[in-house]
């Protein structure tokens, strides 16, 4: 047990005292002005899917891949640090000038496992023809493993440049959703809002 020495007056102990005390009231009533504020502002959280998601500049989603486009160089697999990109061709490809198409052999499979990937967009900056390129599809939900492994080279068969996801199957309702469903399944890229423009 301490006591308060001897020498210091009984007036400045109470002053101390009552010192600490009005702080501690000033220090709440400060803090619950500032909850109260907050209280009646307005609310950041967005309801998706209701709400669309306004997406960062550079945002990596699932990719986009353009099959027509792409002459199964390798380049894409070398560069990605997880190996999970996977390319099978019949013979050598290349683009034909003219059309600006790759011709030649037949692309068998392009794909990529999304358990491994990392969206660290590495495929995408050694691509010479930019036939794939991170999208804006954010979501690959689904109920397998297998169903992670995205087949491009069948999503091409469809005239897709980028898998659906579940949710747009179920949410239709949304204006947003409907919209870019339609989007997906025309085979038309993403759109570049909140890209940083190339100078």
């Amino acid at each position: 047990m301490t006591s308060q020495p001897a020498d210091i007056p009984a007036d400045v102990r109470q002053d101390g005292y009552f010192r600490n005390i009005r702080n501690a009231v000033t220090s709440i009533v400060s803090g619950m002005l500032l909850t109260l504020r907050y209280c009646f502002s307005r609310s950041v959280t967005i309801h998706y899917p209701f709400e669309r998601i306004a997406f960062s500049p550079r945002y990596r989603g699932i990719h986009e891949f353009e099959a027509d486009k792409c002459i199964a160089c390798d380049q894409c697999v070398k560069a990605c640090p997880v190996d999970c990109i996977y390319i099978e061709k019949s013979a050598p490809r290349k683009i034909d000038k003219a059309t600006g198409k790759a011709a030649g052999g037949e692309l068998l499979r392009f794909a990529i496992d999304y358990q491994k990937c990392m969206f660290c967009a590495l495929c995408t900056e050694p691509c010479p023809t930019a036939c794939i390129h991170m999208g804006k599809n954010h979501d690959l939900s689904s109920f397998t493993r297998k169903d992670m492994i995205v087949e491009f080279t069948e999503l091409d068969k469809k005239g897709q440049r980028t898998p659906l996801p579940l949710y747009m199957q179920k949410n239709l309702h949304i204006p947003w959703i409907a919209r870019e469903k339609q989007r997906i399944e025309s085979g038309t890229l993403a759109t570049q809002e909140a890209d940083i423009p190339s100078v």
